[in-house]
């Protein structure tokens, strides 16, 4: 081995070993289980969107469920986004606020349900994207969801850039058994 793959071979390890020392001892790497990191994320009072963000970040942005009782169903697990079509976004506001809602409602299972997270994401993730017409047509679709137990956040648009401020844009619902999602999602389109 030439004297520069050596002190390349060598460089990189007293990087990597640099990197998780300091890491470690900064507590970006946490010493115990990640979960509890997790858990301190989900609950900083620091989650403010920063100015290029396009949403509010309200707690009162789903009903609250006892979402425990879904673990006991088996099957697929899977979250829905659903997307109102009456206020004509652009493809890249559909997409920043359904990622809102996906976070918003990892954060929430990350709290209230953290098995049926784990399931979620032990079985690849899965999310549709689907639509609705109005906002009334978005509230039932809530509502029902909330009765069968469905953990839920409905985002609420900033209204700096293209629609009013306080519009509910997207639906969050999940993760949940497949066979309980289609009862509240089985009958709109795919986005």
């Amino acid at each position: 081995m030439s004297n520069s793959a050596s002190f390349a071979v060598i460089a990189g390890l007293f990087g990597v070993l640099s990197g998780i020392y300091i890491g470690t001892h900064l507590n970006v790497i946490p010493n115990s289980g990640l979960p509890k990191k997790l858990k301190k994320i989900a609950n900083a009072e620091d989650n403010a969107p920063s100015d290029d963000e396009n949403y509010s970040d309200d707690e009162d942005g789903g009903i609250e469920v006892n979402s425990g009782s879904l673990n006991e169903i088996g099957g697929e697990v899977r979250m829905a986004l659903v997307v109102r079509t009456d206020l004509g976004m652009l493809k890249g506001k559909v997409a920043a606020q359904c990622s809102h809602a996906a976070v918003a409602l990892y954060r929430k299972n990350l709290v209230n349900n953290p098995t049926m997270l784990k399931r979620w994401e032990n079985c690849g993730q899965a999310k549709i994207t689907l639509k609705c017409v109005s906002l009334e047509d978005i509230e039932e679709l809530q509502a029902k969801a909330a009765s069968l137990n469905i953990e839920n956040y409905l985002v609420h648009d900033a209204g700096r850039t293209q629609i009013a401020s306080g519009s509910a844009t997207v639906l969050g619902l999940g993760p949940a058994p497949k066979a309980i999602m289609d009862m509240v999602t089985g009958e709109l389109k795919l986005y």
